[in-house]
């Protein structure tokens, strides 16, 4: 397996010493290659979907909550199986995933070219994808309510089972928690949307989706493709110790995401549907 944290020697620079060489220790960041195998038993293919650079461990996780929030697959019954691909060269191996789908599953690879948005830098105008999400995610219904308290107390907890930050201070953290605010799930990266996958992917995984009764908790800003994915899985509630882009905000206002951000220990933002905080 490889490696989440890696040890490197630094030269650390100090008011009373100008050159200390020590040793400190990083977050490791691989690319992923995500393939699926797909089409009736007698004629099988295979396509390479995406690469995401990611820190190693869950892959499996990160690869079916990544298909699941793109529409690839709608339940943990259309994989036959995942493995990681063992036959290739020295630096690929461990860092390919290759999902089975079932022959039965059909595939629209025009549509869902249409609807990948893993970088913030993809040239898609907002306007249309506001749009196209729309068409593939049904409004939230949850009737999830959980005051003030819990969701800080969140906060806190999530940051206490941090291991891999705790050592590096480089990656971000997805908590998955229940409407008493127990932690339910929990999952690192150095990508915030590959944390999310994964606790997305091992939810898949239980067969907890839709998470109508859950909430998320992410450790970075709410972008507008960690909203997404929240909907897709029927996320009520997302909260962020960042700041959400209006693009975020703006979707989980028109499908029925409570957002919040700058969540601290004492206080937060609310920016859509309220109504789920009860005061």
């Amino acid at each position: 397996m490889l490696e989440q944290v890696k040890s490197v020697s630094i030269d650390k620079i100090t008011q009373t010493d100008a050159n200390c060489n020590v040793s400190d220790l990083l977050a490791v960041e691989e690319p992923l290659e995500i393939r699926i195998g797909y089409g009736p038993e007698s004629h099988r293919e295979q396509k390479s979907l995406s690469v995401t650079m990611r820190t190693p461990g869950y892959d499996h996780e990160l690869a079916l909550g990544f298909l699941y929030t793109e529409g690839v697959i709608t339940s943990f019954d259309n994989v036959e199986g995942i493995r990681h691909c063992q036959d290739l060269g020295k630096e690929e191996t461990g860092n390919v995933v290759r999902v089975e789908l079932r022959p039965e599953v059909l595939l629209d690879f025009n549509k869902l070219q249409r609807h990948f948005y893993t970088t913030s830098s993809c040239g898609v105008c907002g306007k249309s994808s506001l749009e196209s999400i729309s068409k593939v995610c049904e409004p939230i219904q949850s009737e999830l309510e959980t005051p003030p308290k819990i969701i800080c107390q969140a906060l806190e907890l999530l940051n206490i089972s941090q291991t891999t930050f705790k050592h590096t201070g480089g990656i971000h953290a997805t908590g998955l928690f229940n409407a008493k605010g127990d932690l339910i799930i929990l999952r690192e990266d150095v990508g915030r949307h590959n944390a999310l996958d994964k606790v997305l992917g091992a939810a898949i995984m239980k067969g907890m989706i839709p998470l109508k009764d859950y909430f998320i908790l992410v450790s970075g800003r709410a972008s507008f493709e960690l909203v997404q994915k929240a909907v897709m899985a029927g996320v009520p509630l997302l909260a962020a110790v960042g700041a959400p882009s209006s693009l975020a905000a703006q979707l989980a206002s028109e499908l029925g995401l409570t957002l919040i951000g700058f969540l601290k220990e004492d206080r937060f933002n609310i920016y859509s549907r309220p109504e789920r905080v009860i005061l």
